[in-house]
Order: structure tokens, then sequence, then C-alpha cells
């Protein structure tokens, strides 16, 4: 059983300097937590920046030995790096895109080139430490290159990403110059999590359009290994917060605070200065409620922390100059000898004294423009012991997905959170039960210890699906195998699909004609009398005849309707109607109308929608437009609908390749069987083959078949080395 290594930009712990001596405070915060007991368990390790600047390999040796007792690794940052790595390139370019503030945005070059140098620093750190059997958790946007970098040394390893920040849509992302080689290296992991579904969706989106790679779900398959993307919703340690609210230090704080605010409701406001969290905003809608509704004057209090946070940066400095006076003009313009609207604090508070204010506190306010999760919200809900409170919530933050009885406001309508106030402050006891039971049966459910075994089950579980995906490739000892059975055989037949098995797919479809290569592969195959080929395709027969007429091969075409056994004629399968073309063809040329690329293949008895050409996502979208429109009409005249390789074909139901596959076999017995396909509809033929059949799906692993090859390449070099076998009744 390997260990476990968890990876950050900072360890779990702040390291001060007393008297020559290096002290050790551990962190308090909700990954930290959450992590805790994974980190301090056996051999487990978390690596991660020890949070100052080392000045001599002695004192970095004094620090390993001290953090090694308490499991956790060292990567130390020069003053340089630090600067431009995560001050640069973290907090001034990947920050303001994730948060879609892109006009702070600032692209450099020496900011680029010094995340990559730590990444590779982290890389090296986590390669001293890693064994075989080791799973690797990487955390958040300041290390998205470290996935790839240490899939390229170590293949196999079992490697999850968490990002803790919000990902955003695919045209901001692609406004970042070297977006293709994050997104590259973010795929070396096994698992993506991310805080929402819609983050999720982002980071799928962001990938289809900027690399060549498709996704099905929520599985990217990307050099030949398949990656799960998925949201977990982070929680924190909602009994911590609970039993807090009966320690003494935070009882005495209670009682003070509400001594100092004797009967006036408070309006928590608990933030780091930050422009993604709303606080100018939050201010006006304050401001707004004392303007309009003066009976509430002496009677509500803003209370508002604001943890300091890179005020040395111009964005961040004019922003809290922005704070600075507009809590100055409301609060001089409505002070009195007795009550003060607006208590601003800008520091940070101990947890005893955060957990006393969210005891006491009326209302939480917490409003970000943009956030991952945001656990100030689930704080407050856990420390709301009495099932009392009102928790106002911006629907940009994470945590809306799931805390849905908070009041959720949009962060940009100051109307919107000045009506939310009000609400909240002459909310009935009531409805503030009713709210708080249901958020608090959230948190506690899930929580961070949820979230911790949730995202590990499923890390093991994609590891699983991986090695059960890579049995199935048709490697060369597999091949090996496959050559044997083939030179000992005497009686073969080999079903061959066209597009895609036997040529890569084109923008038009009438440009993937057979080109002199395959014409001659297929001739030195059928040129061995053992073989039987059989040229299975979704493509029109008079196509089919005008190709390969002239080769010694029987012909399948229209997925079934048409049948051509070699030096006789076409035959139609009885029995099959098109007249409901006349309903359907319609329905299709609005879509046509609707989508600029794509159109309609005619073939006997069927239609098919094309959408090669049309702009990546649409194309999708209308797709499962047409599948919804059509489902009902087709169950009413006896079709089935096909999806395929940007295709979409009605047809008659009776009309099988699987069925015509089978019609094949019972005319003969053969002591080898061949089948090769790419899409769906070669998915019958798999299924019709006796189990000993060399059934092969092309670009996709995820198939009834018994192995895959990546593409058409593959195909040709495979049936290449079996014309150079001699059965052996030659």
């Amino acid at each position: 059983m390997g260990k476990t290594i968890i990876i950050s930009n900072r360890l779990p712990v702040k390291i001060s300097k007393t008297n020559g001596e290096f002290e050790l405070k551990q962190s308090e915060g909700g990954l930290a937590t959450g992590l805790g007991s994974i980190y301090r368990q056996g051999n487990n390790v978390w690596v991660g920046w020890p949070g100052l600047e080392v000045c001599s390999e002695d004192q970095e040796e004094t620090i390993k030995s001290k953090l090694s007792e308490i499991n956790l690794s060292p990567v130390f940052l020069s003053h340089q790096e630090i600067s431009l790595y995560y001050e640069g390139f973290c907090n001034e370019t990947l920050w303001p895109i994730f948060h879609y503030h892109p006009t702070y945005a600032k692209y450099e070059q020496s900011f680029w080139d010094s995340y990559k140098e730590v990444n590779n620093k982290f890389k090296e750190a986590v390669l001293q430490l890693t064994e075989p059997d080791d799973i690797i958790w990487i955390h958040d946007y300041q290390l998205l290159l470290l996935p790839g970098l240490i899939r390229a040394e170590l293949p196999d390893i079992t490697i999850g990403f968490f990002q803790h920040i919000p990902f955003p849509s695919s045209e901001l992302f692609r406004l970042i110059p070297w977006r293709a080689e994050i997104l590259e290296n973010m795929l070396g992991a096994d698992l993506l999590g991310f805080h929402t579904f819609d983050d999720a969706r982002h980071f799928r989106s962001a990938v289809t359009r900027v690399l060549p790679i498709h996704s099905s779900s929520n599985v990217i398959t990307y050099n030949d290994r398949q990656v799960v993307i998925e949201s977990f919703p982070m929680g924190i340690d909602d009994k911590k917060f609970e039993s807090l609210t009966s320690d003494k230090r935070v009882l005495d704080n209670i009682s003070e605070l509400k001594v100092s605010f004797d009967k006036n409701k408070i309006i928590l406001s608990i933030d780091r200065l930050d422009y993604s969290k709303g606080i100018l905003q939050r201010l006006q809608a304050y401001g707004l409620l004392l303007q309009n509704h003066p009976e509430h004057l002496e009677k509500v209090i803003l209370y508002m922390i604001i943890v300091p946070s890179r005020d040395n940066v111009a964005n961040y400095k004019e922003l809290k100059d922005e704070i600075d006076k507009m809590v100055g003009n409301i609060n001089a313009r409505y002070r009195t000898l007795n009550w003060i609207p607006i208590h601003y604090y800008y520091r940070s508070f101990p947890i005893d004294i955060l957990s006393a204010l969210y005891s006491i506190a009326d209302v939480c306010l917490v409003t970000p423009m943009r956030d991952g999760m945001n656990l100030v919200s689930k704080e407050y809900v856990a420390s709301r012991t009495n099932n009392d409170g009102v928790l106002i919530l911006s629907e940009m933050a994470g945590a809306a997905k799931e805390l849905v009885d908070a009041l959720i406001v949009n962060p940009n309508n100051i109307g919107e959170i000045y009506q939310a106030i009000i609400q909240a402050i002459t909310m009935t006891r009531e409805e503030q039960h009713r709210r708080m039971k249901q958020l608090r049966n959230v948190v506690a459910k899930f929580n961070i210890r949820h979230w911790v075994k949730i995202y590990m089950d499923r890390l093991k579980e994609v590891k699983q699906l991986q090695k059960s995906m890579k049995a199935k490739y048709l490697e060369n000892y597999r091949q090996i195998l496959l050559e044997q059975e083939y030179a000992a055989s005497t009686n073969r037949i080999i079903f061959l699909d066209y597009d895609g098995t036997l040529v890569g797919f084109q923008s038009d479809i009438d440009l993937a004609f057979p080109d002199e290569e395959l014409y001659e592969l297929l001739e030195r195959l059928c040129a061995d009398p053992a073989n039987h080929v059989v040229m299975i395709s979704g493509r029109k027969h008079e196509t089919l005849e005008e190709w390969f007429s002239k080769l010694p091969i029987d012909m399948i075409a229209e997925h079934g309707a048409w049948t051509k056994v070699y030096n006789e004629e076409w035959v139609k399968l009885p029995g099959l109607e098109n007249h409901w073309k006349n309903d359907i063809i319609p329905i299709l040329e609005r879509y046509v109308d609707r989508t600029p690329g794509s159109f309609i293949e005619e073939k006997s008895f069927s239609l098919v929608w094309h959408y090669r050409k049309v702009e990546e996502g649409l194309g999708d979208l209308r797709a499962n437009e047409i599948i919804n429109d059509l489902r009902f009409i087709i169950a009413d005249k006896g079709l089935q609908m096909l999806p395929g390789s940007k295709v979409i074909e009605i047809k008659n139901i009776e009309v099988n390749k699987g069925k015509m596959t089978y019609k094949w076999l019972e005319n003969k017995q053969y002591d080898y069987i061949m089948a090769l396909g790419d899409d769906h509809t070669d998915e019958d033929i798999f299924k019709a083959m006796p189990p000993k059949a060399y059934t092969i799906k092309i670009g996709g692993n995820i198939s009834a078949a018994r192995f895959y090859l990546r593409d058409f390449k593959e195909v040709r070099r495979l049936l290449k080395s079996l014309t150079k076998i001699s059965s052996v009744s030659n």
C-alpha cells in the first residue's frame, strides 16, 4: 500500500522566528483542517512552500528537520520566484482571468517562465518522495503544470488535481497566451476536481475548444488515457465550529460583544481584500438601507472585517482607498453619539473572536462577484446552533449551488442586495428556523471529511477504469497472438468498416475517397485465398460500387439496407420503405437553416444530418435538439436514430449491421473472424460476433469490442502486417 502525497503552494503551517529559533503553528484554514487526517497518517506527506524565504543551507536543514516531524516536506522559493511566480503569474495573470476581471490581467513572459520553473521545482521535490504505488493529490491554480510534469516522469502514477478557485469560461481562458500548455499539463491528472458543475463544464469547454480533443460526457481521452472531470463541493469541519460556540473564550467574547452592541441587529461581513469579493457593492446596498429606511438607524450595524492582502499592488491599494472612503462617508453621515453604522476592521481575527461573531450576528452578508466556494458562509451556518440567523449569499459563490435556502442575490444588483438585507433583518423567527435547519443539514452532511472521502474514492475508481480500458489496447504482444492465430487459420472472414476505420474523416465526405495505399492494401489482403473480405459501411451502395467493385470483396452498404456478394448484383433488404422521409426532411432542413456548415445526406432508406463543419459546441447542441425533436416521431414510424461521429442518422429499425454480419457468418464455418469499426453502428457488429472473434474498435476504448486501436493509421499498419503472413494452406 503506497502513501498519499499532498501538494499545494503553501504548507499547512505558519513558521515564525523567535530568538533565533523557528516555531511552527498549524494553519486553521479549511484545506489544512480537511487534509490533516490524511497527511498526518503513516508515511503520508504534504509538500509545499513553508511561507518564508530562507537565507542559508543550515536554516533549510533546520526547517526540513522540524517539518519532517509532522509529515511536511518544504519547497524553498527565492525572493525572485515569489515575486514572478506567485505575485506575478498566479496573482496578476491567472487570478484576474479566473475571477472574470480580464482588464486586470498581465501577460508577462518573465511571469510565465518563472511559473514553469517553480512548477518544475515542485516536480523535482515530489519525485524524490514518490514510489510506484503512491497517490499524488495536487491543489489549486499555482500548480496547474505539475500534473503533466509528474506524468511525463511517472506515466502510471495516480494523480488527482483539485481547483479551489473558479474556472473561467473558455472565451476568457483563451485570453491567456500559454493556454494550450496549461490545459495539456492539467490533463496529466487522472481526476480533475472543481467546486461546481459550472467550473467543470467550463474546463471541458476550454479543452475541446483550445486543444484538438473531444470529450464524452465528463470523460476526456488524452494520450490514450481517460481523464475524468467532476465537481466536488468542498465542506468545512462543521463539528469544530459547533463545538467552538460552547468554548469558554468564545462565550466570554460573545458576552462582551452583546454588551457593546446592546440590542442592535448585527450584519456580519468577512472577506480578504480583493476586487472579486464585491465589498463596494455591499457597502452601497447598506448605505441605501440607511438612506431609504431611517427607522433602522441606531438599530442595525454592519460589522465588516477585511483581511489585508497585497495592498502594495496598485489595484488593491485603490480598492482599499475606495472602501475606506465609502465607510468614512457612511459613518460620517449617519453616526450618532451612541451608534456607529459600520464597525470596520482592516486586520485578521483569531478563531475564537470569529466564532463569537458568527454566533451573535443576525445576518451574514456574503456577496462575492466570483468565488470558488466561499467557506465563510458555511462556517456561519455551522455556528448557528440555535437554528436562527439569516445568510445572504451571492449566486456567484460556489456555495450557492448547495445552500439554496439562503437569500440568493446577484452581487452586481445593488437593489437586490438592499432588498435582501431588509428581508433578512425583518424575517420571522419561524422562517429563520426553517431556512437555517435546511442549511445546517447540508453543511453537516457535505462536510470536509465527506469531501475528502468522495474525492479519494472517485480517484481510485478512475484508476481502475483506466486499467480496464488499457487492457483492451492492441499492444505488441496481443498483436503477436492475433498474427499467430491468423497464420494458423485456413478459412478467415474479415469485416471492415470504411469511414474512420480505413480512412480518416474529412470535413467534406466526398473527399474521403480511397487512396492508392488503401487499394494496394486491400488487393494484397484479398490475394490470400484463405481470406473472405467484407466491406460493411454506412455509405451509399452506389458509392461502394464505384470505389470497390473491381476488388474481390463482398459489400454491405447503408448499414445493411443493400448487400452484394462478389460477382453478383446488389440486393435490397426486403420490406423497407422510405415514404417517412417526407416527414423527417423538413425538420432536418430547419436545423440546416439554423446551423451553418451542416447538411443532409439522403440515402436509399436513411437520412443523415452531418455537422463536422459546424462550430465546436454548436453542432453538439443542435444534435441534442434534433434527438429531442425526433425521438417520439421516429418511434411511431418504426425508425431508429443513431448518433455517430459528427452525424445523426435516421434509418429503418430493421436495418442493422449486426444482423447482416450474422447472416454472413451463418453461411460458412470460419476458423478466424475479425471485425473493425469506429462508431455506434459498429457496436452491433461486435455484439453479433462469437466470443473468440477479434473485434477491434477504432478511436475509443469504451466498446463491446475486445480490443481497440487509436486511428485508421494503426488499422492500416495492422492489416499490412497480416498481408505479410502466409496462411498454412499456402
